[in-house]
């Protein structure tokens, strides 16, 4: 069977149940809240005895597979549940776990058998630390790296076999966003005014510098990558970059190659603070947290993407068109070998009908490529429907529902169960009842197949990637809800379509690059017939180009996370639903001087 993934990744994620106490630093900045919504970031991914382990914040347990692609949710109580960011490593032939905590000592804990969920803790930790990542050495020597901060720098120090410090920790990175432009602030690097009493309050906590964060250490060739997370979880710009040293402690260059994960366009944008491994056939995966950041700022989902090193040493990710389905290799692979999607997206602002919708929740919400807006039944959703119409019988062969966390606070039972430092009620659901949907297809609209009916494996999906036998002449796609969780409302972000239609490729764009300043450049390119979007590609030469940004509907884009001491190159490669026509790469030119 062809293993189709599409992210954000098809996991239960698990409910959070919020309530906000309105308290900032002594300040109260209004009423108490309450939010009810899945939740998973952070993801310390590991192959640990042949399988694959996969550990993220708020999720009270961790998910297992055998091929990166069924993963299983296990539960556990032996590992502390509201500790954010658990870092998962192997060191001395078991996993040794921690994660985030600021007012007391964070502790370690071992697992050699975490399918027996035989956790124990093994030590009382050395002193308080947040964003954790521990590293083995080939010589068997033991490092931490830590920090979460937008003041405080990631720090790292060596262990001993106890789990303490030796010697005196190192300051290894803190941001400049001088020179990295990648690093600034701001969705779409803008930060807006604020507008209110409450967010002019709560932007006066700020320093103005972004947040460094999410440390991960990856060794290849003998040589030391340093990865982190800038500027900031809840906008589209969160992206990993790295250093490189040839010591565990460093010292360390930066890489003006960074970010080298980064994903702010497309549907689910977000590529920050991830781990990067190795499978059983030797290939690199990164994976990466995605946001939402709608229902609550830490509203987040994970993405799984092909990593590598170029011949240059260069640490690299794939995320060209990074949430369209592509197929999970059951073998060695090239992971630049494709730069477009082996099917497109076909229900792109195609016509929604939907059996009812809530005030402001329309169906067209469902088609418009934005995981933050959403189509909503008027009521409890079971038995309801939303349905894509094609425009014309297209050759389909991938479905993704996206299922979205609408005004779910009411129908919830709450929860009380701890507290993440103080303003923050938070409990972490166990049990909830799973997401089923029954999608079908049509050619005509009156006669339907069933692609996929949920109830057959009970298997919660609130992004379920539906990847047919083979693909379907069809016009109409329709899902229906068999079960959701408390009983709530029909809610979808994205009903998307992926196939083929029998029309002409677009023609391909022809872009200028203007350099406006040392980190930011603008590409314009007149609009180009029958294309709905373009992936602007870039990187420091025409063979190099490792980064993307993925726009529809839209013929500029500036581009501000370009780091100063870089020579940039950029290519825009015009697509629609039958396919990508690659452009020809061109250099920014600097701005003329203004008069």
């Amino acid at each position: 069977m062809t293993r189709i993934l599409c992210n954000p990744m098809d996991l239960a994620y698990r409910y959070q149940d919020i309530r906000f106490t309105g308290v900032v630093g002594g300040y109260t900045l209004g009423q108490p809240n309450r939010n009810v919504h899945r939740e998973a970031a952070d993801p310390s991914l590991v192959l640990y005895q042949d399988r694959y382990y996969l550990f993220a914040s708020m999720s009270r347990g961790f998910w297992h597979s055998d091929d990166l692609f069924d993963w299983v949710y296990q539960a556990t109580d032996r590992l502390p549940p509201f500790d954010y960011a658990p870092d998962v490593r192997e060191v001395d032939g078991a996993l040794l776990i921690s994660a985030s905590r600021k007012g007391s000592n964070s502790p370690f804990f071992r697992s050699s058998d975490p399918l027996a969920d035989d956790f124990e803790q093994v030590s009382g930790g050395p002193f308080p630390f947040w964003d954790p990542s521990v590293f083995q050495d080939d010589d068997g020597r033991i490092y931490l790296y830590w920090g979460c901060d937008d003041v405080d720098p990631v720090r790292g120090v060596e262990l001993d076999r106890d789990l303490k410090p030796v010697g005196e920790p190192v300051e290894l990175i803190r941001s400049d966003t001088s020179v990295r432009g990648w690093e600034r602030l701001g969705e779409n690097y803008v930060v807006p005014e604020p507008r209110t009493e409450q967010e002019r309050m709560i932007a006066s906590f700020s320093s103005g510098a972004p947040y460094v964060e999410g440390a991960w250490m990856t060794r290849h060739d003998g040589r030391y990558y340093l990865q982190y997370a800038a500027p900031a979880t809840q906008n589209n710009t969160y992206a990993d970059g790295y250093y490189v040293g040839e010591h565990p402690l460093g010292p360390f260059t930066y890489s003006t190659s960074s970010p080298f994960s980064s994903k702010p366009g497309g549907f689910a944008p977000g590529a920050g603070h991830g781990s990067t491994i190795q499978d059983k056939h030797g290939n690199w995966w990164h994976a990466a947290t995605m946001r939402i950041s709608v229902n609550g700022v830490f509203e987040r989902r994970l993405g799984l993407f092909p990593a590598g090193f170029d011949a240059d040493g260069v640490l690299t990710c794939n995320q060209n068109f990074g949430d369209y389905p592509f197929a999970i290799e059951d073998g060695p692979f090239d992971p630049w070998a494709r730069i477009t999607p082996d099917w497109m997206l076909l229900s792109y602002r195609a016509p929604v009908t939907a059996s009812s919708s809530a005030p402001g929740h329309q169906p067209a919400l469902a088609a418009d490529e934005e995981i933050r807006t959403w189509w909503a039944s008027a009521g409890a959703g079971l038995g309801e429907w939303v349905s894509v119409d094609l425009g014309d019988v297209c050759s389909v062969a991938v479905v993704q529902v996206n299922l979205a966390d609408h005004e779910l606070a009411p129908l919830a039972e709450p929860l009380e169960e701890g507290t993440d430092g103080g303003h923050t009620w938070r409990g972490i659901y166990r049990e909830h009842v799973p997401a089923l949907l029954l999608v079908e297809g049509s050619a005509d609209g009156k006669i339907w197949e069933t692609l996929h009916d949920g109830r057959r494996d009970g298997a919660d999906r609130p992004h379920a990637c539906i990847t047919l036998d083979s693909p379907r002449d069809l016009r109409h796609v329709r899902a229906t809800a068999v079960s959701l969780p408390f009983n709530g409302a029909f809610a979808v972000s994205g009903l998307r379509v992926f196939g083929r239609a029998d029309i002409e490729l677009p023609p391909a764009a022809s872009p200028t690059a203007v350099r406006l300043e040392a980190r930011t450049a603008r590409l314009t390119w007149p609009a180009v017939d029958d294309a709905v979007g373009y992936n602007v590609r870039y990187g420091a030469s025409p063979d190099a180009l490792y980064r993307s940004w993925l726009v529809y509907d839209r013929n500029d884009l500036d581009i501000p996370s370009l780091n100063a001491e870089e020579d940039t190159w950029f290519v825009v490669d015009s697509f629609n639903s039958a396919g990508v026509t690659l452009g020809e790469a061109v250099r920014a030119v600097s701005a003329p001087d203004r008069p």
